[in-house]
């Protein structure tokens, strides 16, 4: 085993027992979990020996990493020192670790501006970018994990969730008898409870929700308390059997290209969707105020020794204008939809 792949597998190891599963480790890493996984495995197959066990509680070390865990633990807390040291090399760079749907869907594309009017500023987001990721700790971390890294850190904003679909099917939920301007013949064919003596499906209901497939996001333990369908139905009770059935999305941009392609409805966080309910290429089925709002909000945390740096300091201002104009936003979106 190379030295490079030798030290990569030990970090991940660490990162995993840290964080206590694989999904958490690949998210403060910036690779995926299989990724995290696979370098396990290589170090496991090294040493031919089992390192990691799934418990209750999360990964747990076996016995024969227990015994090594406290120095594996001090030696990557001397790596993050030694980076620290050795960072005045580095200082036009940031790494970030963010929840990885924020990420794509909120600060990625907003990035763009920042990057055009500070061309020196290079970025490692999530284990991509300019430059390569490094062993140390991530300059800035954000995310709305109550026990992640930006625990404590200074607030971004609140999350509110809300159904999101299509322009065509949310136009099916609000009239599901949407007739053509021209000659008023059906324009969509309307689904639910077929009444008797009738030769087309209605909705029993204005609203209903039966008959709509229903897309879902995987439950993420960095991501805790995201409200779901049936938390959703729970407190705004249309009618709809079955709320859990439906495909599942790991990512929530491959959930909107679902919804985009008319594939089923979605609850997602507003600040994801302001771009799509501008542009046309989204729409809300229901009142923009029959939402919920999330339980932890978006923090996000600065390396102190590194929190003074000018290029730091100057995103750290961007990132906070950038939240409060999406505050602005989402409270217009609220009162608009």
């Amino acid at each position: 085993m190379s030295r490079t792949t030798h030290l990569n597998s030990l970090q991940a190891l660490e990162m995993a027992i840290r964080e206590g599963s694989l999904q958490a480790a690949a998210v403060r890493l910036g690779i995926t979990p299989a990724a995290v996984g696979q370098r396990i495995r290589t170090l496991e197959r090294f040493l031919d020996t089992d390192l990691i066990l799934r418990g209750r509680s999360g990964l747990q070390p076996t016995p024969a990493l227990q015994a090594a865990l406290e120095d594996l633990r001090a030696a990557f807390a001397a790596l993050d020192r030694v980076s620290d040291s050795l960072d005045f090399q580095r200082t036009a760079e940031i790494h970030i670790v963010a929840d990885p749907d924020w990420c794509d869907l909120w600060l990625t594309p907003r990035l763009v501006a920042f990057r055009s009017a500070h061309p020196n500023i290079l970025f490692n987001v999530n284990g991509e970018g300019d430059v390569p990721i490094r062993l140390g700790s991530a300059d800035v971390t954000i995310d709305r994990d109550p026990h992640g890294r930006a625990q404590g850190g200074e607030i971004l904003y609140h999350e509110v969730f809300l159904p999101v679909g299509s322009p065509e099917n949310a136009g099916r939920i609000s009239n599901p008898f949407l007739t053509k301007e021209n000659d008023g013949t059906p324009r969509y064919l309307p689904v639910g409870t077929l009444h008797k003596g009738d030769q087309v499906w209605r909705h029993s209901q204005e609203g209903s929700l039966e008959g709509f497939p229903l897309l879902h996001i995987s439950p993420r333990p960095d991501a805790p308390d995201t409200p779901t369908w049936r938390d959703w139905l729970g407190t705004y009770p249309y009618e709809r059997t079955a709320p859990d059935r439906g495909v599942k999305y790991a990512l929530v941009r491959n959930a909107l290209d679902g919804v985009k392609s008319d594939a089923g409805l979605l609850v997602c966080g507003l600040s994801c969707l302001l771009d799509g309910l501008t542009q046309g290429t989204l729409r809300l089925p229901f009142p923009a105020h029959e939402s919920l709002k999330a339980q932890h909000p978006y923090r996000f945390t600065v390396r102190r020794e590194i929190s003074a740096r000018p290029q730091v300091t100057r995103f750290i201002d961007w990132l906070t204008e950038e939240a409060a104009r999406t505050r602005t936003q989402m409270d217009m979106a609220l009162e608009r939809y």
